[in-house]
């Protein structure tokens, strides 16, 4: 007999979605929970009913297991899913469903405590004969135990925080000199992100590739896996890019990677969803990494690759019944690749993002999936983990997947909030990748220089001036007391050309001039350059077809405050300001030196002082948010004048924290 008949979701964003989705078509009743800043998310509209659990701060909504369990109570939930992040793998709050008679959706609490803490885990799996990188996992956490196993390991050298994750409390070490330093951050780090400060080391393959097993288990003593997937492509150890098969697996590796992610599952009695990580080197020799006892957000490539569907796998384990399918009905076919889509700027440093999404248009067809939440004139919120979406494509054979992938990428529409939409394009397009050599060391081969700002071509500043000309005509006509259908869209004064001008670089600028020529007819001149722009028809949410000298483009926009405009012709996006829509005084004050919180959390240290010297590009201050480390850099030239916080203390998003007087 089934244990229960309803679910509440315990998170947020794309996730709470795909969950809800999956609960639905399985006839389960679905309550979601929110947040007052996601008060009108779609995951909130898409569940059956929905309980506000708190203020946006996540200590306060997200994390607070009393209010969530609260909620349960409150809507008489029979069982809890957690997601993945937040309290998914919290032990504590595991036990307190099952203490309160509702069914937890994952493992049982012993056994997220036996993976959560990396030491503990690594003394399992050495126990259990998984292969393991040679380090030191004991308990005496003093710096002369650290150093001195340190010494035997050998440089290079990864020191980790204990109870971590996603990159978190981790410093890579290749001089022995650098190793107290290294220590001290990556104790800092662990003890803001996780309360814990124990650290392991572990010997560093420099050059590994990062693939891991989805494993699934009952409560019958059932184990299988679902294959890999490789995970290489990281920043920071944050993935990037996720991929199943794994280009390099052989079904000799897949077996044995199988049976050791199948062994560490058995030896803690799992049930559920879980996923064992290791790394592999060049000769094909894997180590175990960690396991995480949760859905993972790259899950959906499995999904693609075996046409299962996990979340409802979840719910029948969760019921108390066998899994339908041992390890010899599970077959992969084709390849399936998966990229997060972030709102964050990555030529700042990939800072998180925030702000009112203005245009959304996520990509279609053949073999393509998007998971997210968004809508637009949605809020993206500082308070929240910046990953917006994922957008999956799958393909006979990888080629076709990487085709259908990039082809996704470039037809994605996103204007607002910063993304990193035209990194991961510039990943995807990548040699390296194409021909699935990449490994974790891809991003820093690739991208020594970090992630450079694309410059506009003279085409997207002609389209730029076109479309505020067209918005301008538009506001007349509105304001006209009589106006005739047939001529709105036409002047009778062809010979006159209005100016705009948009800065290119922080020195140079680009004047278009724009004169139209007839109906949806444009001539615009950049100098010696000249270009015909003719719109084809009206414009619909955004969207125009556009003849730009003869040939014809997909051209997306949206209005992004006083003098600005949001575009993107084909694949290339850019945001651009006309400098004439704004006084003297406005473009002094624009570069002012201003420097703002970007995302609400803890201010770690301030480096400057008044009065200092700073240039573009000096680091200012260092914030900790969603867990990491963001370092706030100086956009201009002058000397502090003011700084507003100090270390110890909170920062909210858009606040003013420093100040410089440019010269």
């Amino acid at each position: 007999m089934p244990q229960f008949d309803s679910v509440l979701v315990a998170n947020r964003g794309e996730i709470a979605v795909r969950v809800i989705r999956s609960a639905k078509a399985q006839g389960y009743r679905t309550i979601a929970v929110y947040s007052e800043a996601d008060a009108a998310a779609p995951h909130v509209l898409l569940a059956d009913e929905a309980v506000l659990i708190g203020p946006a701060p996540v200590r306060e909504s997200y994390l607070d297991p009393e209010r969530i369990l609260a909620a349960a109570a409150a809507t008489r939930a029979g069982a809890i899913h957690p997601g993945y992040g937040f309290l998914s793998e919290n032990a504590a709050f595991a036990r307190a469903c099952e203490d309160a008679g509702m069914v937890f959706i994952g493992p049982s609490a012993r056994a997220i405590e036996l993976m959560g803490n990396k030491a503990a885990a690594k003394r399992l799996m050495l126990a259990a004969d998984v292969p393991c990188i040679p380090g030191y996992q004991d308990q005496d956490q003093s710096d002369t135990a650290l150093v001195e196993a340190a010494q035997r390991i050998g440089t290079p050298l990864m020191v980790k925080a204990a109870a971590g994750g996603g990159g978190r409390g981790m410093r890579l070490v290749l001089d022995p000199v650098d190793l107290p330093a290294a220590l001290a951050a990556a104790r800092s780090e662990a003890e803001n992100a996780f309360g814990s400060g124990e650290l392991i080391l572990e010997k560093a393959l420099l050059q590994p590739r990062h693939v891991e097993i989805q494993v699934f288990s009952d409560s019958h003593g059932n184990h299988v896996h679902l294959g890999e997937r490789d995970c290489s492509i990281q920043r920071r150890h944050q993935k990037v890019v996720e991929e199943s098969p794994c280009p390099v697996m052989t079904p000799e590796l897949r077996v044995a990677m199988g049976e050791a992610a199948v062994n560490a599952a058995r030896s803690i009695d799992y049930c559920g969803a879980g996923t064992v990580e290791f790394l592999l080197d060049v000769d094909q020799r894997f180590y175990f990494l960690e396991m995480n006892t949760r859905l993972q957000v790259e899950h959906p490539v499995t999904e693609m690759v075996t046409g299962l569907d996990l979340v409802a796998l979840q719910l029948q384990v969760a019921q108390g019944y066998p899994l339908p399918l041992s390890q010899a009905d599970v077959a992969l076919h084709g390849h399936a690749l998966e990229v997060r889509l972030y709102a964050e700027d990555t030529v700042n440093d990939f800072l998180p993002a925030s702000g009112t999404v203005y245009r959304w248009h996520p990509p279609h067809g053949e073999g393509i999936r998007v998971d997210h939440d968004l809508v637009e004139g949605q809020e993206v919120s500082p308070f929240y983990d910046p990953m917006i979406a994922k957008i999956i494509a799958w393909g006979e054979d990888r080629t076709t997947a990487c085709r259908r992938l990039q082809r996704a990428l470039q037809t994605t529409v996103l204007f607002g909030p910063a993304s990193n939409r035209q990194f991961l394009l510039d990943v995807v397009e990548n040699e390296a990748f194409q021909a699935g050599t990449a490994t974790t060391a891809f991003i820093a081969e690739q991208f020594p220089q970090g992630v450079q700002a694309p410059v506009p071509q003279l085409v997207q500043y002609c389209c730029a001036a076109v479309l505020q000309y067209r918005d301008s005509v538009a506001a007349s006509e509105r304001l006209r007391v009589v106006a005739e259908t047939a001529l709105r869209g036409w002047s009778g004064l062809r010979d006159i050309s209005v100016h705009y001008r948009y800065r290119k670089t922080e020195d140079e600028f680009v004047d278009v001039h724009v004169q139209q020529v007839g109906p949806g007819d444009y001539h615009c001149s950049t100098g010696a350059s000249h270009h015909r722009l003719q719109w084809q028809g009206d414009d619909l949410a955004g969207t125009a077809q556009v003849l730009v000298d003869g040939v014809a483009h997909r051209l997306c926009h949206a209005p992004a405050g006083r003098g600005a405009i949001s575009l993107q012709l084909g694949d290339a996006a850019c945001d651009l300001v006309n400098e004439l829509a704004f006084t003297r005084g406005d473009q002094a004050s624009a570069g002012s030196g201003i420097v703002k919180a970007p995302m609400h959390g803890n201010v770690l240290s301030v480096l400057v002082t008044v009065g200092d010297r700073v240039s573009p590009g000096q680091e200012l201050l260092v914030m900790e948010a969603m867990k990491m480390e963001h370092r706030l850099l100086a956009q201009v030239s002058g000397e502090v004048s003011a700084v507003h916080v100090q270390a110890g203390t909170q920062a909210v998003a858009g606040a003013i924290v420093l100040e410089i007087n440019e010269s």
